[in-house]
Formats: structure tokens, C-alpha cells, sequence
């Protein structure tokens, strides 16, 4: 006989704490035996409850008959159905939900989306990357009655899974950075990878949602003509407008509200210009929910990143600007733009292969080359991966097949003054690059 969704929500509400993995079991939690390609939780129920978990959530047989195995059908959609329904019971005590989602920008955005609407509401939001099917899940059963906010990122390498994820957290609000060129391989190409986010939007137009919109982003537009929504961007028509001033090496800027005549001026912890329209959302969706602009410029000015994201670090002489968190040819064209306008005695450029292109790869990689020889010839470049081994140039760029190597490499010919930007997809493990620095 199956555990019904009622019956797990009652054991739930009993004991609010949800592991996935016996390694670290949380007292009184439920664990829930979920499956992989080459894991089966099933196996480990026995061994759960015997380190404390209350109940354990299976869809197999398992050796033994303790009365605090639940069995169901799935245990993946048990997880999911209980966080739709635990965000439906919050959702009638008057939470709201925040989506997210984007090529590039994503967490970045989250965290100063959080920051903001955090100056008036009590808001949960995404911890570290758990933004997939199983992620959004765990983000929202951490969700309690004292949360009247929760804003969840949501990830995609493939169409329809925003889709699915918006169909378990279901969103009141909805954001979409940009559309850029992630995960190719997954999406189809890029008119893939815009129908697929945009399917967010598709979720909120049925729902009668709101959303905080781009405006300089034309193709997010277009999808956007049946929503009520809060416009940003450099676009003088948009809600609230923003004018770069300044990402030397941190980002300034200016923005002011359609209609209102004060011109506010802020000075970030973010590096890049890149990271404008990032800050200009949470302007926007801090306005959206009444959020004073005082109070707006007041938290977009204390959010200091961490993580490898976007992150200026002083070592003696020497300027690190770490961006080793994801990396795809847009976020990495973007990077590198940026990195060339800034004023240094000496650049040092490593950066690592972007994965998920699919066919594209090796003229991604290839562009990204050519745009380093054409705007930063004269830098100490370190070209690391797979990927960027077979790419070439007439620079005398360094390449190293890991970021292992790469930093060996890095430890006998360390700068002593100047820039260093370290960037490449999480796999790529870059920070190891960053470390021999202290």
C-alpha cells in the first residue's frame, strides 16, 4: 500500500527536515530514497533510520519491515508533489513566490533580488546551485509559516524543465536575466534555448502572473505582450532606467523611476558592467513590492559577492577577479569585454572550456580566442581544457589540459602586480587556480 501525499505532509509537518543522502542524515528528518545513474538510495533506508531519520520514503522492496519505510510509486515525484503541495498551504497564509531563471546572471541576481525584498519581507531564497528538479523541491519544503517571500532560482539544460519546475513551485512573480547561448546542446541550438526559458513566461500568463521584464532584451518581449509587468533596462521608455557610470573595478551606476525625478547613484561590490542589468531587476522588483528606494540602493550597496562570482580579491599587489562559478560564450564574451577596458600594469587572463555546446563547441571556444588576440594580445593568457586545446592564435597563448596543471604552471610565473581573471565552467574546478594566490 502507497503513502499518499496527505498522509507524508502529516509525518512532514511532524518532522520538517528532508535528507536525500546518509552521509548526512539530519535527526528527525525524513529521507527520501532517491535514485540515479549510478546510486540507489533504496538501498541505504534501513541505514537512514538507524542514524536517526524519523521515516524513510522508498519505492522498492526493502530488507525490513520497520513501520517508518513509506512506500510510493516515485520517490523523485513524492518529493516534488509534497513541495507543490507544502507551497499551496503557504500560499493560502499569503506567501508569494519570486522564479528566476536565465542564461547568464542567474545567482547573482537571486542574491540581490533576496537582498532587497529582505529590507521589508522575511524571505527564503535558493542556497548554492539547488535550482533542478530536485533542488527546487528541497528550497521550498525549507520554507516555513514565517516566510512571506520566496524567491527560487531555477536552472535548465533542456526544454521543458522550466516547465516542470514552475509546475511544482508555481510562481506568483517571474524573471528571466537574459537569453544567451547555455547549454546548447541540451536546448537545441539557440532558438531552443529561448523557447525553453521562456516557458516561464507561458506558466504566468495562465496563472495571471507578474513579471520583472528586460526591456532591452527584444526576443524576451515578444514573449512577454499578454503580461503585466515592471520594465528595466538602459531603455528610456523602460519602468526603472539605468546608465552605466563606472565598472572600475566595481560597477556604478544611476537609475531613476519612470515619472519620478530623483536620480539615485550606486556604488556596488559587483564587478563588471555586465552585472547592470542583474542590479537594475532587484531595483525593479524591489519597487514591484513597495520596497523604498532608499532601502533599495541601501542593500544593492552592502550585497558583497562571494563564491568565485563576480568577485574582486586583493592579494598584495595583485587583483583577482574571481568568475569561476559557470562559464558560457555569452557570460565568458561579456567577461572578457569587460576585463579589457579596465586600466592594469599587467593582465593575466585563465580561463577554463565551457561545457554543454554541443556542435558549436569548437566555434565557440575558437571566437572566444580570437576575441582575447583582438582586444588583449599583449596579456599572459592561460587557455585551459579540452576544448581550448584545439583551439589557435598567433599570440603565444598558454595552454594546459587541467586547472591542476594550470595552476602548477601559475605558481612559478605568479604576477606580482596587476589584474588576473579567472574564469570557466564549474567543472573546470578553476578556483584551484586561485588559491596558490593565498
Amino acid at each position: 500500500m502507497h503513502t499518499d501525499i496527505a498522509t507524508l505532509y502529516g509525518h512532514y509537518l511532524h518532522a520538517p527536515l528532508i535528507s536525500t543522502d546518509t552521509r548526512t542524515i539530519a535527526p528527525g528528518s525524513i529521507f527520501f530514497a532517491l535514485k540515479g545513474a549510478n546510486f540507489n538510495g533504496n538501498l541505504f533506508a534501513m541505514q537512514a533510520l538507524e542514524q536517526g531519520a524519523a521515516f524513510a520514503v522508498v519505492d522498492e522492496d526493502v530488507a525490513g519491515t520497520d513501520k517508518r519505510l513509506l512506500r510510493v510509486p516515485d520517490v523523485l515525484t513524492a518529493l516534488q508533489n509534497l513541495a507543490r503541495h507544502h507551497r499551496r498551504v503557504l500560499g493560502e497564509k499569503g506567501l508569494r513566490v519570486v522564479a528566476l531563471t536565465g542564461s547568464n546572471g542567474k545567482t547573482t541576481t537571486k542574491e540581490l533580488l533576496a537582498r532587497v525584498l529582505s529590507q521589508k519581507f522575511s524571505t527564503h531564497f535558493t542556497k548554492g546551485n539547488l535550482n533542478n528538479h530536485i533542488g527546487v523541491p528541497l528550497t521550498l519544503l525549507q520554507l516555513t509559516e514565517a516566510h512571506e517571500l520566496a524567491v527560487i532560482e531555477m536552472g535548465a539544460n533542456h526544454q521543458g524543465e522550466i516547465q516542470q519546475l514552475c509546475e511544482i513551485a508555481e510562481p506568483d512573480f517571474g524573471l528571466i536575466t537574459n537569453i544567451g547561448l547555455a547549454h546548447l546542446e541540451g536546448f537545441g541550438g539557440p532558438e531552443g534555448v529561448l523557447k525553453g526559458k521562456t516557458e516561464m513566461f507561458r506558466f504566468l500568463e495562465a496563472r495571471k502572473g507578474k513579471i520583472f521584464l528586460l526591456a532591452d532584451e527584444p526576443r524576451l518581449n515578444e514573449y512577454a505582450q499578454k503580461l503585466q509587468a515592471i520594465t528595466y533596462g538602459t531603455n528610456a521608455n523602460a519602468d526603472v532606467t539605468g546608465t552605466l557610470l563606472a565598472a572600475d573595478p566595481v560597477l556604478h551606476f544611476t537609475w531613476k523611476a519612470k515619472e519620478e525625478p530623483t536620480l539615485y547613484k550606486v556604488r556596488t561590490q559587483l564587478a563588471g558592467a555586465y552585472n547592470l542589468p542583474n542590479a537594475l531587476a532587484a531595483v525593479a522588483a524591489g519597487r514591484g513590492f513597495g520596497i523604498s528606494n532608499e532601502k533599495i540602493n541601501e542593500a544593492l550597496e552592502s550585497y558583497q559577492p562571494d563564491n568565485n562570482r563576480s568577485q574582486w580579491v586583493q592579494r598584495g599587489n595583485v587583483q583577482l577577479l574571481l568568475d569561476a562559478y559557470n562559464a558560457n560564450p555569452s557570460s565568458m564574451k561579456a567577461a572578457l569585454e569587460n576585463f579589457a577596458t579596465l586600466k592594469a600594469s599587467a593582465k593575466t587572463i585563465v580561463i577554463g572550456d565551457m561545457f554543454e555546446l554541443g556542435d558549436s563547441s569548437v566555434e565557440a571556444h575558437q571566437q572566444i580566442v580570437d576575441l582575447l588576440a583582438q582586444q588583449m594580445p599583449d596579456a599572459t593568457v592561460l587557455l585551459v581544457g579540452e576544448h581550448f586545446a584545439h583551439t589557435t592564435d598567433r599570440c603565444g597563448f598558454h595552454r594546459m589540459p587541467n586547472s591542476t596543471e594550470a595552476a602548477a604552471w601559475m605558481q612559478t610565473h605568479k604576477p606580482v602586480e596587476g589584474l588576473v581573471l579567472i574564469k570557466g565552467s564549474r567543472g573546470m574546478k578553476m578556483e584551484r587556480v586561485s588559491e596558490i594566490f593565498g
